[in-house]
């Protein structure tokens, strides 16, 4: 039998992709803004992940306008996270990227991992006996 706790307490978002640090990760959240929603956009590099389950968060980091880093931390299983997209992922041998704050421009470059996203080998599926002609 489940406690009333246990009712109420944040079920973990089973469609988020599988995240790592050093990922450039796109997260869909939706903004409440008096009677009206929409979704913004956050696309930066993946710096760390904490927690695991219903309390596991992500924390993105991207360089605004003029230079400036703007960090986020998004809690995964929050009914606000709409979509989190996979766009490269990177080499890394850390599970926690503060040394980037002190880079800017090429040296916060992270070595790319070879990745195909899913909705790519979906159509390269579809499209691979056409191609044989």
């Amino acid at each position: 039998m489940s406690s009333p706790i246990e009712a109420f307490a944040a079920q973990p978002n089973s469609s988020l992709p599988r995240l790592q640090p050093g990922d450039t990760v796109r997260v869909h959240n939706r903004i409440v803004e008096g009677d009206r929603e929409r979704v913004q956009v956050f696309q930066g590099v993946l710096m760390r992940m904490k927690g695991s389950g219903a309390s596991a968060r992500v924390t993105v980091r991207r360089i605004a306008a003029h230079g400036v880093g703007v960090e986020r931390t998004f809690l995964l299983s929050s009914p606000r996270v709409e979509k989190v997209e996979v766009v490269r992922r990177a080499h890394v041998r850390r599970k926690q990227l503060y040394y980037l704050r002190a880079r800017r421009g090429k040296a916060a470059r992270l070595r790319s991992k070879r990745y195909v996203r899913p909705e790519q080998t979906a159509v390269e599926q579809e499209q691979g006996p056409a191609d044989q002609e």
